[in-house]
C-alpha cells in the first residue's frame, strides 16, 4: 500500500514541475502558479523517491514521521521563499546570508541532512534486507547463473515465453 501511494506522489509531483515547466513556455506572471507548483512537486517527487527506496513488507515503518518532516520542510522552505517579499538594500542578514538564500541552504539544503541519517540509522535493522530475504536473493541468483527462471519470479520472461508457445 506504501508503494502505491508513493508511485502516486511520485506520479502527481512530476505532473506538477511538468505543468510548471509547460507554463514557462507562456507568458505567465513567474511568481505565480507555476513557481509553487515547481516547489510543491519538487518537494513530493523527493520524498516519494526516498519513500520507494525505503518500502519493506508493504510500508516504510517508523519512517513515516522523517519523511513527512522532510517534505514539510522542503515544501515549506520553498513556499516560504516565495512568498517573502523583495528584500530591500541593506536588509538584515541570517548567518551572513540574506534571509531567502538561509532559507534554500540551510533550511532546504542542510535541516533534511541533520535528520535523515539519523532515521535510516535508527532503523537501519528493521529496514534491511533479512537472513531469509538474502537467502532467497542468493537462491534465485544461482538459479539465474544455471540458466533456469528463479522459482520466486514466476512473471519471469522465460514463464511469458512458454505460455505464448502454448497457445
Amino acid at each position: 500500500m506504501a508503494k502505491r501511494y508513493a508511485l502516486l506522489a511520485l506520479l502527481a509531483g512530476t505532473l506538477m514541475i511538468a505543468a510548471a515547466y509547460v507554463a514557462s513556455l507562456f507568458p505567465v506572471d513567474q511568481a505565480g502558479w507555476p513557481a509553487w507548483s515547481m516547489g510543491i512537486g519538487t518537494a513530493m517527487v523527493m520524498v516519494a523517491s526516498m519513500a520507494l527506496g525505503a518500502v519493506r513488507n508493504g510500508g516504510v515503518g517508523r519512517l513515516k514521521l522523517p519523511f513527512a518532516f522532510t517534505f514539510l520542510v522542503l515544501a515549506g522552505g520553498f513556499c516560504a521563499v516565495l512568498a517573502l517579499p523583495a528584500e530591500p538594500a541593506g536588509a538584515p542578514l541570517f548567518l551572513g546570508l540574506p534571509l531567502r538564500a538561509a532559507i534554500v541552504l540551510l533550511g532546504i539544503g542542510v535541516l533534511p541532512l541533520l535528520v535523515l541519517p539519523v532515521a535510516y540509522a535508527l532503523t537501519f535493522d528493521e529496514m534491511t534486507l533479512s537472513d531469509e530475504d538474502l537467502e532467497r536473493v542468493r537462491r534465485a541468483a544461482r538459479e539465474l547463473q544455471r540458466g533456469a527462471a528463479p522459482a520466486s519470479a514466476p512473471h519471469s520472461i522465460e514463464t511469458h515465453r512458454a505460455a505464448e508457445v502454448e497457445v
